[in-house]
C-alpha cells in the first residue's frame, strides 16, 4: 500500500502513562483509530517494513497513524525509521504534541517551526530528513497541558485530575477533527485558518 500522509502522536509506552500530560498525543490518535476502526499493530506486521520496530501503527485510508514505542526523548527514531519506509517528504508528516507553554485545552497547529523546549520534538527535528540533512519543516499541532507550578519533568509526567482530563478529553477531540480534515487533503494553512478561528 501507498501512503501519502503520516501522523505522528507522541508519548511514553505503557499503561501507567495512559492519561499523563506527556501522553496527550498518543490519546488522539487513539481517538483517531478508533473513529475509523482501526487498531494499533506491531511495527512488525507492516507489509514490506525492514527497519528497527520502535512504533506501533495503523492504517486510516492512505495515511499512516504512528505511535513510537520508543520513550518520548528517541521518538526520532520511530520517525526516520516512518519516513524511510514511506518515502514521503516532512511536510506530508504531522507531529501531534502536548505543550506547556500552552494553557490547559488550547490547541496549536503550524506548518513548520523549532522543537523549542520538548525533548521528543528535538529528536523528531534531527530524525527527519529533507534534502539529506535534519529538518523542522513540518506541520505539528500542540495541544496544551498548562504551565507546569514547579519542577516541569514531573508535571508532564502527572495525570490529569478529573476536572483538567474532561477539559482536554474535548481538545482531544477537536485536534482530532482538525488532523481528520488534514488527512482528506486539506491543505495545512487552510487547516490553520479554520481551526484558529473555531479555537479563539
Amino acid at each position: 500500500m501507498v501512503y501519502e500522509r503520516v501522523v505522528v502522536g507522541l508519548g511514553n509506552p505503557g499503561p501507567e502513562y495512559d492519561w499523563t500530560r506527556h501522553n496527550v498525543g498518543f490519546q488522539v490518535l487513539d481517538l483517531l483509530a478508533a473513529r475509523c476502526g482501526a487498531f494499533f499493530a506491531n511495527a512488525s506486521r507492516l507489509e514490506g517494513f525492514a527497519g528497527k520496530r520502535c512504533f506501533t501503527w495503523c492504517a486510516r485510508k492512505c495515511a499512516l497513524l504512528v505511535k513510537p514505542t520508543t520513550y518520548m526523548n528517541l521518538s526520532g527514531e520511530a520517525v526516520a525509521a516512518v519516513q524511510q519506509y514511506t518515502g514521503v517528504p516532512s511536510e506530508s508528516i504531522l507531529v501531534v504534541y502536548d505543550d506547556f507553554d500552552l494553557d490547559l485545552g488550547r490547541l496549536r497547529i503550524r506548518a513548520q517551526g523549532g522543537p523549542g523546549t520538548h525533548n521528543g520534538m528535538r529528536s523528531i527535528v534531527n530524525g527527519l530528513t529533507a534534502n539529506g540533512l535534519g529538518t523542522d519543516r513540518f506541520p505539528r499541532l500542540r495541544v496544551g497541558i498548562g504551565p507546569p507550578p514547579t519542577d516541569a519533568a514531573r508535571h508532564v509526567l502527572a495525570k490529569f485530575s478529573e476536572r483538567e482530563r474532561a477539559e482536554v478529553e474535548i481538545s482531544i477531540a477537536e485536534a482530532s477533527d482538525a488532523i481528520e480534515a488534514w488527512l482528506d487533503g486539506e491543505p495545512i494553512e487552510r487547516v490553520m485558518t479554520r481551526f484558529h478561528s473555531r479555537w479563539n
